[in-house]
């Protein structure tokens, strides 16, 4: 399995997308099908911790009292 970390949100959704497909149709071999269980697990993970960051970021963001961006907090994917 390839490393997730440097995988944009976009890209691990695609992937994660790709394997619950193959999975839902049953022609992978129950080995297969595990390494695909494994990397669909790590995928969801990042996708979560993705959003959950994105998520805080949207709540630190600062309006002023004419409700223009003040601020923004940078987003941290760790």
């Amino acid at each position: 399995m390839s490393d997730t970390t440097e995988l944009s949100f976009e890209a691990a959704l695609s992937q994660l997308e790709k394997i619950v497909t193959e999975l839902e149709s049953g022609q992978a071999p129950l080995e297969k099908s595990l390494d695909l269980y494994k990397r669909g697990a790590e995928l969801k993970a990042l996708c979560e911790a993705r959003l959950e960051a994105a998520r805080l970021q949207v709540e630190k963001i600062s309006l002023s009292k004419a409700g223009q961006v003040e601020g923004v907090a940078p987003a941290s994917f760790e």
